[in-house]
């Protein structure tokens, strides 16, 4: 009798092209060429502007302001509630504009603002991330899918580099021990857990990466001639791509749900592959 070969389920075309948007909003233009459009190109590489105090207080500042919407995120852990949103539907809008607000903030009051805008802006953009989530169909009701929210924070200090050859997939790889660790354990302990050393640690490793695209926020909002229409015009950059990786992020998880990691991740190398120059 003959052996019939099973072979692996492949991704559908609208899967697929699902697939290849993904890739190309985590692999677009970086932050800072972004905030360098929005200031009129007059910001080339804003990032290393920064004096190293003002680099330690924006290091200790992005810590706090991710430490503080985590606890607002854990606090909302509940079941998933039943709902008529299709997904790719999102009130990114809402959150943009007012992650703008929060920006004006800091463009009038410059870095004396930074421990008061941040927290808020970061509170802001971690609910339209989770929206975000919801809309692929992420479960928030279970600590993984609301680490993952927070692990978008991490995913964005490499841009335009390849999704498989170091970029998006190296920087979750990078995360991955301690973001399950962290979700057993706040499954377990629920809200008590946020201080735990291993999501601390956690929080550590997100912080040390999403500082960089605060660093180059903060050098922006300090350009002279950036004021308070300048500050907003900034947070709504900064916010427009952290929403587009959070589109990104949660496409893939969706199709890795539905097919495996192991599978969207060969599809991506071949669509990587075939985007090559010959």
């Amino acid at each position: 009798m003959a052996m019939i070969e099973i072979l692996p389920p492949r991704l559908s075309k609208p899967d697929r092209d699902d697939l290849e948007r993904a890739l190309a909003l985590v692999e677009r233009d970086s932050l800072a060429s972004k905030l360098s459009r929005t200031l009129g190109g007059r910001v080339a590489w804003i990032g290393n502007r920064l004096p190293s105090g003002a680099k330690r207080a924006v290091a200790v500042a992005t810590e706090g302001a991710l430490k503080a919407a985590l606890r607002m995120a854990v606090g909302t852990l509940r079941p998933q509630a039943k709902t008529n949103k299709k997904p790719g539907i999102a009130s990114e809008r809402w959150h943009k504009a007012a992650a703008a607000a929060s920006g004006a903030i800091g463009g009038a009051f410059g870095f004396a603002a930074l421990a008061v805008e941040l927290p808020v802006s970061t509170t802001i953009l971690l609910r339209s991330i989770a929206d975000i989530a919801r809309s692929e169909g992420e479960d928030l009701s279970a600590p993984e899918g609301l680490l993952s929210c927070l692990e978008v924070f991490a995913l964005g200090d490499e841009p335009g580099e390849s999704a498989i050859e170091g970029g998006y997939f190296a920087a979750r790889a990078m995360l991955a021990e301690s973001v399950n660790e962290s979700a057993r354990y706040l499954l377990r302990a629920g809200l008590s857990g946020e201080t735990a050393p291993v999501v601390v640690r956690l929080v550590s490793q997100i912080a040390a990466r999403f500082g960089v695209a605060v660093s180059e926020k903060v050098a922006a909002q300090a350009v002279p001639i950036v004021g308070a229409v300048g500050g907003a015009a900034i947070n709504a950059a900064f916010a427009d791509h952290f929403q587009n990786l959070a589109r990104g992020h949660f496409i893939i998880r969706r199709l890795e749900r539905r097919y495996g990691a192991d599978l969207v991740q060969e599809e991506c190398r071949r669509l990587t592959t075939l985007k090559k120059p010959v």
